[in-house]
């Protein structure tokens, strides 16, 4: 633990220049104290660092020093491919792992490359989660990224819309889609009579999780880009393809780009005809089932009325009826 800081005390000077001693127990989660020591640790091993005093003062390499020590280990080279992805990669477990990455990598480009890649990490972030959408917390994530490492079998109790079962898994893959995290996996053994292709299974509906002694063969033709890519289009053909007619105002509309409701934004721009109050339009949309647009609709609030169907608008005026009748107009 200690000689990865000191080296990455040496890849720090040698990337950003003068360094307190404060910006580099910042920097490392450490305290100021043990920078104190690691400086002590390095200087006796004749490493030309040196520290200047007062207002500007703080540590830094003799000119023209660099350190040959910036080669990637097994573990940092495992998470380059989530070096755009800190958060996801501290949920796998690779957040020490891909922040010594990254300072080793800064390291070793040329000044002009190296500062044109600060600029990038300072100006551009990707956040995968949605707006009201946290990510999903299981105790589970890191082991089932194990697992698809090392090719370890698992057993996992599982909730699932039809109830809690225990399955034995064969995880092959790990996919992060719109802030969820789901794992491809086959059975293990295959379950009689079903279906021999892999399965995607959400890691926060884990209940438990035993990693078993036994590993497997990973498919040598199955490709984790390819399957998801399939899902997705499953997915979408499996969706029933029924319409609605809504009425919605500005303020709906807006309320829907914060829901990040693509789907009806674009139906609604194709389909937008004037309506008798200004600003409201009437179009169509598409609806999964009645029960997940009537969910749906609720959270439009009185900026939107269905015209059609008729069910579905039954249904809402009755919600808002039972609403009216829980929250009557007299102040408590």
């Amino acid at each position: 633990m200690r000689a990865g800081r000191l080296v990455s005390i040496l890849l720090l000077l040698q990337t950003r220049g003068r360094l307190t001693a404060q910006q580099l127990a910042t920097e490392l989660e450490v305290s100021v104290r043990t920078i104190y020591r690691d400086v002590e640790a390095l200087q006796a091993a004749h490493v030309p660092l040196y520290g200047d005093a007062g207002h500007a003062g703080g540590y830094r390499l003799l000119d023209g020093f660099r350190t040959r020590l910036n080669g990637l280990t097994f573990d940092e080279a495992e998470s380059l491919f989530l070096a755009g992805l800190p958060g996801p990669a501290a949920e796998l477990g690779y957040g020490d792992q891909t922040a010594s990455m990254m300072r080793k990598l800064r390291s070793a480009l040329p000044s002009e490359l190296g500062d044109r890649a600060d600029a990038v990490r300072r100006r551009f972030l990707f956040d995968a989660a949605g707006w009201y959408h946290d990510g999903d917390r299981s105790a589970f994530l890191t082991s089932i990224a194990d697992a698809v490492w090392t090719e370890r079998r698992v057993r996992i109790d599982y909730e699932s819309w039809s109830g809690r079962s225990t399955r034995q898994l064969e995880p092959y893959g790990i996919v992060l889609k719109g802030g969820r995290w789901y794992v491809v996996a086959g059975a293990s053994p295959p379950e009689e009579g079903a279906d021999a292709r892999p399965r995607t299974y959400r890691v926060n509906q884990i209940l438990d999780l035993t990693m078993l002694d036994d590993t497997f063969r990973r498919p040598p033709d199955f490709d984790l880009g390819d399957y998801w890519a399939q899902q997705v289009v499953d997915f979408r053909d499996r969706l029933p393809h029924a319409e609605a007619t809504i009425r919605i105002s500005p303020q709906g509309r807006d309320r829907l780009r914060e829901l990040q409701a693509e789907r009806w934004l674009r139906a609604i721009e194709a389909t937008a005809r004037d309506s008798e109050c200004a600003g409201w339009v009437t179009a169509t949309v598409p609806i999964e089932s009645l029960t997940h647009a009537h969910g749906e609709l609720l959270r439009l609030g009185c900026e939107v009325e269905v015209l059609a169907p008729g069910p579905l608008r039954r249904e809402l005026a009755s919600t808002v009826q039972g609403l009216a009748a829980l929250y009557p107009g007299d102040e408590r």
